[in-house]
């Protein structure tokens, strides 16, 4: 397979995932160089050239996930690194209340996943929490791949609606996240 050929082919239409998944254009050109690079280093693990794009914006997307993941964690390493180093920290410092959302928002998520109809919810979490690919997916749950992208797209949905009925208030005086 021509490395050169598939990314020039293939690198501007993941890109444009990119900036969707990183949330914004900075991120996203770093994320599709290194995916870039793990793609050429892995190049041997793809069987087919015409499942380029969507492998390599698979690796794309785990790479903008490790960067949020840092990026979340860097306070944390920054306060343990001042910790050690003796500083002294203000009162009321904000990292409480992001733990209590980021925790509220996990477990309305977990919900969403539990309303799922069972077809739609194993799909789901093999897809979008395990990451494994489509026809993996579709292996192992013995369906074709037309099934599971069905499947996937319907879960996704209800997904996004469970999400939206309940961070999204009845009536527009405010805004409230419902437990």
């Amino acid at each position: 397979m021509d490395f050169e050929a598939l990314a020039n082919e293939h690198k501007d239409a993941v890109y444009r995932q990119l900036i969707r998944a990183c949330g914004n254009r900075e991120d996203a050109e770093d994320v599709l160089i290194e995916a870039l690079l793990k793609a050429y280093r892995s190049l041997d693990r793809l069987r087919e050239s015409k499942a380029f794009r969507s492998w390599l914006a698979q690796i794309g997307r785990r790479v903008c996930w490790q960067l949020k993941e840092r990026e979340a964690l860097l306070p944390v390493m920054q306060l343990s690194v001042m910790e050690e180093e003796g500083a002294q920290f203000p009162a009321g410092h904000p990292s409480v209340e992001m733990n209590a959302a980021r925790n509220q928002m996990k477990a309305l998520l977990q919900r969403a996943i539990e309303s799922l109809p069972e077809t739609e919810r194993e799909v789901y979490v093999l897809r979008d929490v395990e990451e494994l690919g489509g026809e993996e997916t579709a292996t192992k749950l013995n369906i074709t791949q037309a099934a599971m992208k069905s499947r996937l797209h319907r879960a996704r949905a209800n997904v996004r609606r469970y999400l939206d009925a309940a961070l999204i208030p009845a009536n527009s005086s405010g805004s409230k996240l419902q437990s």
